[in-house]
């Protein structure tokens, strides 16, 4: 009973608002109900071919939200995590034109049998269409075909391969992104693509210097040969598929961007549109964005609310306009950079 009068007795306390800080009477339960419902986010920009960060935004207010949303923070990725499958069917001799019927299949899981549905609902309409234009309108039933052809263990394995650190559950429904990641590790993920199959882990400090300019220490890139150049390259048209195919789900990005410019892109949402994600990659930066709520319980009343398209999406796409826009960004349009073997 002293602990329940104590969490519900009023103080005098400074709040967060989106108009500027308020005073008010709280009490610890207040404080508790108050701040769970804001929205938040986390934003990570990198150079590809460096592996230098050039943005790094945790959450909207640190005096009031201290926690990461980028590394510290991790979450189901959703269908974000679905070019990792596509990326090993690449390695594995998969073309981006191969066909496949959208029909769920079916696996065998303790308890029963697992089947996922699409994003409408269904279990698909039988109809054909190629791994590219699957992607990019992020079919869940092509992706479990492929989960289930390749198997569970060799995806972890790949996605482990080009930058993904979490430990990874080698289970049917991972190809849906099931297993928790941080934007990070996304970020370094997706950079392989951009990269010719090299892995390089982001870094945002280059070197220590004294006070005097002395440099104490120099920090160099990380690399690792994460898949090959054609896996690569052929991963980035894949990745392209979202802003030129029928129903990509990168179609809504702004012609500024689009225009004279290689760009791809893949949306995220889990479960009970709990988190929006979006990932994009261009020539010279890759940049990832969460959408969600501190807690998983919270999410969107809705998917078309909560999609990844929805909530993460226009935060992409706000930032490169101001980068395109802004001359001293250094970041420019232009072409993912070719296989050095040629294209097969």
């Amino acid at each position: 009973d002293s602990i329940n009068i104590m969490l519900n007795l009023k103080k005098p306390m400074t709040i967060f608002t989106w108009g500027g800080e308020r005073d008010t009477l709280f009490s610890s339960m207040d404080s508790l109900n108050y701040y769970k419902r804001f929205l938040q986010s986390g934003f990570m920009a990198m150079d590809p071919n460096t592996g230098y960060i050039k943005a790094w935004v945790g959450g909207f207010n640190h005096k009031y939200f201290k926690f990461d949303h980028v590394k510290q923070g991790k979450r189901q990725p959703g269908s974000t995590f679905k070019p990792f499958v596509y990326g090993l069917a690449m390695e594995s001799g998969y073309s981006p034109c191969y066909k496949l019927k959208d029909y769920a299949p079916s696996f065998k899981v303790p308890g029963g049998n697992w089947s996922p549905k699409n994003f409408d609902g269904t279990y698909g309409n039988g109809s054909e269409m190629t791994l590219r234009q699957a992607m990019a309108r992020s079919v869940n039933s092509i992706t479990a075909q492929m989960m289930q052809e390749l198997g569970a263990q060799n995806v972890t394995e790949f996605a482990n391969r080009i930058g993904i650190e979490s430990t990874l559950d080698a289970v049917p429904s991972l190809c849906l992104g099931t297993s928790d990641v941080s934007l990070y590790e996304l970020v370094g993920a997706y950079s392989t693509f951009v990269n010719n199959g090299i892995y390089t882990r982001p870094m945002y400090i280059t070197r220590i210097e004294d006070k005097n300019g002395n440099v104490i220490e120099n920090f160099i890139p990380k690399t690792r040969q994460g898949t090959d150049e054609q896996t690569a390259y052929k991963m980035l048209y894949m990745l392209q598929g979202g802003v030129q195919e029928e129903g990509g789900t990168s179609l809504g990005l702004p012609m500024e961007i689009k225009e004279d410019n290689d760009v791809g892109g893949k949306t995220g949402t889990t479960n009970n549109a709990s988190d929006g994600w979006y990932m994009g990659v261009t020539h010279d930066l890759v940049a990832g964005v969460w959408v969600g709520g501190d807690e998983r319980v919270i999410h969107f009343p809705s998917w078309s609310f909560g999609s990844g398209a929805r909530s993460a999406r226009p935060i992409w796409a706000n930032f490169m306009l101001k980068a395109y826009a802004d001359p001293s960004s250094g970041i420019v349009k232009g072409r993912f950079k070719r296989p050095s073997t040629g294209i097969d």
